[in-house]
């Protein structure tokens, strides 16, 4: 920042001066250490408003620090190394139990299709009916297909299901 202001206005970017009056948000989100919006009017604060949509909030006055507090908050900032953000370190597969869902054999056996949907497609494309009793092949079929890409996901070290992880044999 120049020698005679303190930061810019996050609205028009006017300056603020050192020991200057100005104004932040009262949303927690809005004064976090990365966003840390600042204005130099209470009309600039109202512009980010329609983009923010905070439900209530109002402007909070604030005196900006002199030049030596600033300086000496700069050092401080500069002497304290951010801490690192710790590594994501997914846990090693478990084996299978009735909670894993990469062991189709051993999760809850409820049905996973929904029968009226699988009935009016069937219906649509073939004018056939379809047995009640086509569902727990079905719900079996989709099982195994999540297993395997749950197996797949956990194998590239991730915990979401993509659909790369799917066997594109099944994804026709």
């Amino acid at each position: 920042m120049s020698d005679d202001s303190w930061r810019k206005c996050s609205a028009c970017k006017n300056p603020i001066a050192y020991d200057a009056t100005y104004f932040t948000c009262s949303v927690s989100t809005c004064n976090r250490k990365r966003t840390a919006l600042q204005f130099c009017t209470v009309s600039c604060w109202e512009v980010h408003l329609p983009v923010a949509r905070h439900r209530e909030s109002w402007a909070d006055e604030q005196t900006a620090p002199s030049r030596a507090e600033a300086a000496r908050e700069a050092s401080a900032a500069a002497a304290t190394p951010e801490p690192r953000k710790p590594r994501r370190i997914l846990p090693e597969p478990k084996p299978a139990s009735a909670t894993d869902p990469a062991a189709p054999g051993q999760a809850p056996k409820e049905i996973l299709i929904i029968g009226t949907r699988l009935k009016d497609y069937v219906r649509a494309i073939s004018g056939f009916n379809t047995s009640d009793r086509a569902l727990e092949p079905l719900s079996e079929i989709v099982r195994e297909a999540a297993g395997e890409a749950v197996r797949n996901a956990r194998a590239e070290g991730r915990k979401t299901v993509l659909d790369r992880d799917v066997d594109p044999d099944r994804k026709r």
